[in-house]
C-alpha cells in the first residue's frame, strides 16, 4: 500500500507508513464493466465511457479481463461479476413502506397508503376502494415489502431499510 504523504510502498496489511508514520488508507480499485478502464474509489459514472461502472458486461470489475456477457464468474480471477441490480434499487424506505402497509390497515381500516408513497396512485385508489382486497392484497403487499421484493412506480426494488 502506497503512502499518500511520502509515496513510500508499505506491506498490504500495514496500517501506518513505515517511513513517515502517516495512517494508510486503502485505495479501492475496480474496473468499468463497460469499457474496462481502471477506476479508483467507487465512482457513480465511469470517466472513460460515461456509463455506470457495474452496468456493462464486457469486462471484470476486479481484474479488468474481458468476459463473456453471459458469464457469472470471471475465469481469470474467479470473482463474481457485478450485476446491474445495484442500479435498480429505489431510494424509498422499506421500513416506511412496510409500516404504511400494515399500520393504517390494522388500526384505521384504511388500506393502500403505502401504494401512494411508492407513486402507484391507481393501485392505491383501488386498494382504498376494495379495503385492500378484503385484506388479502394488503397481506401480500406486506410480505413483498418485508422481503424486499416490493417495487416503486419506476419498477425499482425497495431494498433499503
Amino acid at each position: 500500500m502506497k503512502c499518500k504523504i511520502c509515496e513510500q510502498d508499505n506491506p498490504g496489511e500495514a496500517r501506518f507508513c513505515a517511513n513517515c508514520g502517516a495512517k494508510l488508507v486503502a485505495r479501492i480499485e475496480m474496473f468499468c464493466r463497460n469499457c474496462g478502464k481502471e477506476l479508483t474509489g467507487a465512482p457513480e459514472i465511469c470517466p472513460g465511457c460515461g456509463a455506470k461502472p457495474l452496468v456493462g458486461s464486457s469486462f471484470c470489475q476486479a481484474c479488468g479481463a474481458e468476459t463473456n456477457p453471459l458469464a457469472e464468474v470471471c475465469i481469470k480471477c474467479g470473482v463474481r461479476l457485478g450485476e446491474a441490480e445495484a442500479t435498480n434499487i429505489s431510494p424509498k424506505s422499506r421500513l416506511a413502506t412496510t409500516l404504511l402497509c400494515v399500520l393504517p390497515a390494522y388500526f384505521v381500516s384504511i388500506a393502500g397508503i403505502h401504494r401512494f408513497y411508492l407513486g402507484k396512485i391507481g393501485t392505491g385508489i383501488a386498494m382504498l376502494l376494495t379495503l385492500g382486497g378484503l385484506g388479502i392484497w394488503t397481506l401480500i403487499d406486506f410480505i413483498y415489502a418485508v422481503s424486499g421484493n416490493m417495487k416503486d412506480k419506476e419498477g425499482k426494488l425497495i431494498k433499503n431499510w
